[in-house]
C-alpha cells in the first residue's frame, strides 16, 4: 500500500516531484503522447534496482517476490482507485456490454 506515514511523505515527497518534473519535461519533448510510460517504467525499475543494489548488494529471491509482489500491488492500487472509477463513469455514459448484465444475472440467480 502506498500510504506510508506523513512525516515520511514530507521526505520523499519533494524528491518525487523533482522527479515527475523532469520526466514530464522530457516526455513534452516526445513526439508520442505516451512516451510517459516509457520514462516511468524506466524510472521505476533503475529507482528499484539501486535501491536493492545500495541496500542489499546481491539479488536474492525473496528481494525478486517482494518487488515483484510490490509492483503488482501498485499496478492493483492505481486501477482500483483511478481505472474502475473510470470504467464506471463510462459505463454510466456509454452504457453497458449487454453480455455483462446477462452473466451478472445469472451470477447473482446462483
Amino acid at each position: 500500500m502506498p500510504y506510508i506515514a506523513p512525516k515520511d511523505r514530507k521526505k520523499i515527497d519533494p524528491m518525487i516531484d523533482g522527479l515527475a518534473e523532469a520526466i514530464v519535461k522530457e516526455a513534452k519533448a516526445s513526439d508520442y503522447d505516451a512516451a510517459f510510460a516509457g520514462l516511468i517504467n524506466y524510472t521505476c525499475t533503475r529507482l528499484t534496482l539501486k535501491v536493492i543494489r545500495l541496500l542489499f548488494g546481491k539479488m536474492r529471491y525473496w528481494i525478486i517476490a517482494t518487488v515483484s509482489g510490490t509492483f503488482n500491488n501498485v499496478a492493483d492500487e492505481f486501477y482500483r482507485r483511478v481505472g474502475l472509477p473510470y470504467e464506471n463513469k463510462q459505463i454510466q455514459k456509454s452504457g453497458d456490454v449487454d453480455l455483462f448484465e446477462e452473466y451478472e444475472k445469472e451470477i447473482s440467480k446462483d
